[in-house]
């Protein structure tokens, strides 16, 4: 790997690693377990890209057991974050949805900062940011395929 690229994938690494921190301190602003943030992070996520997430689903983004799952959505359904809807034609999938107070919350932590990223990014072409989108993509598609 050359110099060039060695400070590439460092870049991302530290990014990756901020990102982390940006969880834990979301997590700690709403008084929340990091795992529970992540679940709600998530689930908000999913709902944004049209996809709600079923709790099968949901374990596996989080790395975790079925069991240690159903005990996170009871702990943050009873804490009003998160609903479990059935509103498909197969009435036994369960949706995950964010409740509307979560995810006022998570618009008030996350909104300045997609702000400032917006800024951030400001500088840079059409043509340049879908440069990177396909550099990132590409990346992210090579590291999911290894973990296959």
């Amino acid at each position: 790997m050359t110099d060039e690229h060695e400070r590439v994938v460092q870049s991302l690494q530290a990014f990756a690693s901020t990102r982390g921190e940006l969880a834990r301190h979301f997590a700690r602003s709403q008084q929340l377990h990091t795992t529970d943030a992540a679940a709600i992070v998530e689930i908000i996520n999913a709902e944004e890209r049209g996809q709600p997430l079923t709790p099968a689903r949901l374990a596996e983004r989080l790395a975790l057991t079925t069991g240690a799952t159903s005990t996170l959505l009871n702990r943050l359904e009873g804490g009003g974050f998160v609903l479990r809807t059935r509103g498909h034609s197969d009435r036994r999938v369960v949706t995950l949805h964010a409740t509307p107070a979560i995810e006022a919350a998570a618009d008030a932590f996350f909104e300045p900062l997609a702000q400032r990223l917006r800024a951030a990014t400001g500088d840079y072409s059409a043509a340049d940011l879908k440069l990177i989108e396909g550099f990132v993509d590409r990346l992210r598609s090579v590291m999911t395929d290894y973990m296959d």
